[in-house]
């Protein structure tokens, strides 16, 4: 095999560095860390130099600034084509905490005001999940770009059916959901293989998000209290989606109830006893996949995956009959751009959605994918809890 590409290579192409500190209630007190937020420093001497497409720069409202600090995390302050031209949130004291990190005097007390700001272009949604819909939609009715943290919906297929049609409605707007998995070195070299033919038809793919917490993530009116494993699906679900743009056509996901107190069918809204779920998918090449999601192991945990093709495979590192792999170093990030946490994929997701508006093209993880990789759990956790029943998935695809 030539010219391997190990997790060792890939994680100091991107850098080491601490993980993120998390927030409890509106206080913004530090906690401990937050698993998976595996901050990532800009790379001093990146192989190759960014180069800017465009001088021109997108004015930029910022929403959402609680338990994971995302609405500042991905650096928009930073990038040398965006103004930070206004942020938001519920709390008052959050929201002047994401003004002071991203460097931005313009405040409004709800998202449902700043969306009328005319001067404003784009939006970044990193409000709760049980919310992402319904804004992003509320942002692209008022003809701007938005851009979503993960998942794109929340346990709703009506929800995805709403979303995806006011995407085609909005002619010339951009929508991207920011899945870090897309940019975690090694997803990001399992894609840059396939898309060069080196794995050849994909016979299988596994995808893992293991995160274990005795008493979970704050959130904003305790929306992870119990939450289905399989509504969070995207970490894992990336892992095929995010390397051949594919998707998943059916499933029949298994779980186990937990002994974790907020997985008591008593005791969260969901009603919700399964802490771990495990789905076993047919995807829309032919292919298979199991994809993981679990809350209540401890000790291992994180985000990552595997292939399986005909010509190779990768875990870690490719192996297989390629002799001549491409390179898949990342790309260069803006100087002053950090790659950030989950991998060092927050730099480089903000970076794709800034430029595909410059660009005026599609952002690499647009509708399509993001309700592919969502809609595939929320189907997975309805067949868990018929007791692991083959049930279709709907597919969205323009």
């Amino acid at each position: 095999m030539a010219n391997p590409t190990t997790r060792r290579s890939f994680l100091q192409t991107v850098g080491v560095g601490a993980a993120a500190l998390g927030l409890t209630g509106s206080s913004l007190a530090q906690e401990k860390p937050i698993q998976g937020f595996d901050d990532k420093p800009a790379e001093p001497k990146p192989a190759t130099e960014w180069t800017p497409v465009s001088d021109r720069k997108i004015r930029v409202g910022i929403v959402g600034y609680g338990a994971c600090r995302f609405g500042a995390a991905f650096s928009f302050q930073d990038h040398p084509n965006v103004t930070v031209t206004a942020v938001s949130d519920l709390f008052p004291d959050r929201c002047a905490a994401l003004a002071k990190a991203c460097r931005c005097e313009k405040t409004y007390p709800s998202l449902e005001e700043m969306v009328k700001d005319d001067t404003i272009e784009a939006i970044f949604v990193a409000t709760d999940a049980p919310s992402h819909a319904r804004h992003c939609i509320d942002v692209l009715k008022h003809g701007k770009h938005v851009a979503c943290a993960v998942p794109a919906v929340f346990g709703s297929l009506e929800d995805a059916d709403k979303l995806f049609e006011a995407v085609k409605a909005a002619s010339g707007l951009n929508y991207m959901m920011f899945e870090t998995s897309y940019f975690r070195p090694d997803c990001y070299a399992m894609r840059t293989i396939y898309n060069a033919g080196g794995f050849g038809k994909l016979i299988y793919a596994e995808g893992e998000y293991y995160h274990y917490s005795v008493d979970g993530v704050p959130s904003y009116k305790d929306w992870r209290v119990g939450l289905p494993p399989q509504w969070y699906p995207t970490h894992s679900n990336a892992y095929f989606t995010g390397v051949t743009g594919g998707s998943f056509t059916e499933v029949s996901c298994m779980a186990l109830p937990s002994l974790l107190p907020r997985f008591q069918a008593d005791t969260n809204v969901y009603k919700n006893v399964f802490a771990s779920e495990i789905a076993l998918l047919r995807t829309s090449d032919g292919g298979m996949a199991r994809m993981a999601v679990s809350w209540d192991s401890p000790g291992d945990s994180g985000e990552r995956g595997r292939i399986r093709g005909q010509r190779g495979s990768f875990y870690e590192q490719y192996q297989g009959l390629e002799k001549k792999l491409p390179d898949v170093t990342p790309v260069p990030l803006p100087p002053g751009v950090a790659a950030g946490g989950h991998g060092g994929s927050h730099g480089r997701l903000m970076d794709e959605f800034v430029h595909s508006i410059l660009q005026k093209r599609k952002p690499l993880v647009d509708v399509a994918q993001a309700l592919n990789m969502t809609v595939a759990g929320v189907v997975s956790h309805l067949s868990a809890l018929k007791d692991g029943e083959l049930m279709k998935i709907p597919q969205y695809q323009f």
